[in-house]
C-alpha cells in the first residue's frame, strides 16, 4: 500500500474515531467511575471490537448487511437497547458503601471490558462504514493478506490511541478538579446521555 493511500485512510479513520457518540460516552463513564484502569480496559476491548468489524468488512460482512437490511436493523435495535440498558442502570444505581469498594472495582473492570466491546459489536454501522471506506482504497482483485492486516491494524491503533488519550485526559481532569469521589449528579447526566444516544440511534434508522 502506497504511503499516500495509507495516510488518507488513516486520516478518515481518525476523523471517524474522534466523532462523538456512544463509544465516547462509554469510555468517559468507566474512566470517571472506575478510574484509569477501567477506562483503559474499555478502550482496549472497544478497539478490538472495531478491529474485528474492519476485518469482517474486508471479508464481506458489510456487503451482507447492505444486502439484508433486516439483519442490519436488528443489530441496530440491539445496540440501542444496550445503550438504554446502560443509561437505566446508571440512573437506578444506588451509591456504593465503602465496604464494597473492592468488589465494585472488580465488577467495574469486567463491565468495562464488556461495555467497551459491546458498544462496538452492537454497532453495525461500523461494518457499513468500513465497507464504504475500504472500497475507496483497495482493489478487491489485488487485495492481499498483508494489505488487509495493515488496514485492520490501522483502524485498531487509531481507534485505541484516540480513546486512550480521552481516558488519560479524563483521569487528569478528574484529579485536577477534585472529581475523585462518586458524583451522583454526574452519574445521572451520563445515564441521560446514554438514553438520549439510544433514542438517536433508533430515530436515525
Amino acid at each position: 500500500m502506497a504511503l499516500s493511500v495509507w495516510l488518507s485512510l488513516a486520516l478518515v479513520c481518525m476523523m471517524g474515531a474522534m466523532s462523538p457518540g456512544p463509544s465516547l460516552a462509554v469510555v468517559l463513564k468507566h474512566t470517571l467511575s472506575g478510574g484509569m484502569k477501567n477506562g483503559i480496559l474499555a478502550v482496549l476491548s472497544h478497539g478490538i471490537g472495531v478491529g474485528l468489524y474492519a476485518a469482517a468488512s474486508l471479508l464481506g460482512l458489510g456487503a451482507l448487511m447492505a444486502q439484508f437490511p433486516t439483519l442490519y436493523q436488528i443489530l441496530v435495535y440491539l445496540g440501542a437497547a444496550y445503550l438504554a440498558y446502560l443509561g437505566l442502570k446508571v440512573l437506578l444505581a444506588k451509591p456504593s458503601n465503602n465496604e464494597l469498594q473492592v468488589q465494585k472495582s472488580e465488577v467495574s473492570a469486567s463491565k468495562a471490558l464488556q461495555d467497551g466491546f459491546a458498544i462496538a459489536f452492537l454497532n453495525p454501522k461500523l461494518a457499513i462504514f468500513f465497507l464504504a471506506l475500504f472500497s475507496q482504497f483497495i482493489d478487491p482483485q489485488n487485495l492481499t493478506l498483508s494489505i488487509g492486516i495493515i488496514m485492520c491494524l490501522t483502524v485498531f491503533v487509531i481507534d485505541t490511541g484516540w480513546y486512550l488519550l480521552v481516558a488519560v485526559l479524563t483521569e487528569v481532569s478528574k484529579n485536577r478538579f477534585g472529581f475523585t469521589k462518586q458524583n451522583p449528579w454526574l452519574d445521572k447526566i451520563l445515564g441521560v446521555v446514554f438514553i438520549a444516544l439510544a433514542i438517536r440511534v433508533v430515530i436515525g434508522l
